[in-house]
């Protein structure tokens, strides 16, 4: 691929790494030139542009809806239903029954999926979690799910995936869970509203002010903070320590590893830790 361009340089590049780091906390490497010229040269043309240094100006004049396009370009999404299953048995086997315990008096259980691209991981905590106990039905169960990308955050809220997308699910999942499409929707399907109404997807830059008020029992942060640098990783789980009881489990990405990162969190199991 020519990554000349549109007047792409180092000296560009360069200057598109702090933009990405400044708006979103992700630290892009050296060896990622291409990526960022095959994804924002897209953009350029579609805005008529005629060069990397003409966009790089209209990002700095701060407009928030061409910020948000351009984090949508950057970000990827890599994701299926209950990756890292571990995570899911252990949410299932050990963690909700501790819950339902310790909230036996508030019956209240809240849970936060913090990149949660086209919703996979959302929907998986909640299948979980319902399959753990029927009974958190009657329960105030819910779970917040937010993103980067809007575009993933729409997408995550429709609920709505091909069916290929659930290749290798059990059976009885499947069947439980999801409803097959039927005639044009055929090869398709759709999370059954049971799960729906019990998550909220939002829009969220975790770089940015947090709009909750409230604590979380559970937050998943999964192979999101593999793109940050070590002081913004410090930052963000102190933040996230902030934002939960003193019994809250934090589950991270099974590359990810808190040990050199920050003391508020203890190791539980791998890659699942208790605040401390």
């Amino acid at each position: 691929m020519n990554i000349s361009g549109y007047g792409f340089n180092d000296y560009e590049f360069s200057q598109y790494q702090a933009l990405i780091a400044a708006h979103t906390g992700i630290a892009i490497a050296d060896n990622k030139k291409e990526l960022v010229y095959g994804r924002v040269s897209r953009r350029i043309r579609e805005l008529g542009l005629s060069s990397f240094a003409d966009y790089r100006k209209e990002l700095e004049k701060g407009s928030k809806e061409e910020l948000e396009k351009f984090s949508n370009l950057i970000t990827t999404n890599l994701t299926s239903f209950f990756r890292e299953e571990h995570h899911f048995d252990y949410l299932r086997d050990t963690l909700v029954p501790e819950l339902m315990r310790s909230r036996a008096s508030s019956r209240k259980i809240r849970v936060w999926s913090a990149g949660c691209s086209s919703g996979e991981e959302p929907y998986s905590i909640a299948i979980s979690m319902l399959e753990a106990s029927p009974a958190l039905k009657s329960w105030d169960l819910k779970i917040l799910a937010t993103d980067l990308d809007s575009a993933m955050v729409a997408q995550a809220r429709q609920g709505v995936y091909r069916l290929d997308r659930l290749a290798g699910m059990k059976k009885h999942r499947l069947l439980r869970w999801f409803q097959k499409g039927q005639g044009r929707n055929e090869g398709m399907v759709r999370v059954n509203d049971e799960l729906r109404e019990i998550i909220t997807f939002n829009r969220l830059n975790l770089m940015e002010s947090w709009p909750m008020q409230g604590l979380f029992d559970i937050i998943f942060c999964r192979n999101v903070v593999i793109y940050f640098d070590q002081a913004t990783q410090t930052k963000l789980f102190s933040r996230f320590a902030n934002q939960m009881p003193d019994d809250g489990t934090l589950f991270v990405g099974h590359s990810e590893s808190l040990s050199k990162v920050t003391d508020k969190f203890r190791l539980l199991e791998k890659t699942i830790y208790k605040k401390v």
